[in-house]
């Protein structure tokens, strides 16, 4: 019952700084794009894009190695087996 508590505490008190550097970062944003420069919204994009994508491309990388080695593991051990005549 103390750990569901605890993680609870932690989830709603990381929530709150979420927000709130959002809301700061979204302030900073309009008003450099209200000024003509969007050097920084668009390097804001390629930053959430690159965030957005390195956990599925880990993943992926992390099943094909898996996956790799499971059919290596697999052919051994039918060599292994297989009767020789």
């Amino acid at each position: 019952m103390k750990k569901a508590v605890l993680i609870i505490v932690v989830l709603f008190s990381t929530i709150a700084e979420s927000l709130a550097q959002c809301a700061m970062c979204k302030t900073t944003i309009v008003n450099n794009v209200s000024h003509g420069e969007l050097s920084l919204a668009e390097g804001l994009n390629f930053g959430i894009m690159y965030l957005f994508v390195t956990p599925y491309l880990a993943i992926i990388v992390i099943g094909f190695l898996w996956y790799r080695k499971s059919r290596i593991h697999a052919k051994s051990k039918l060599k292994r087996s297989t009767p020789v005549l």
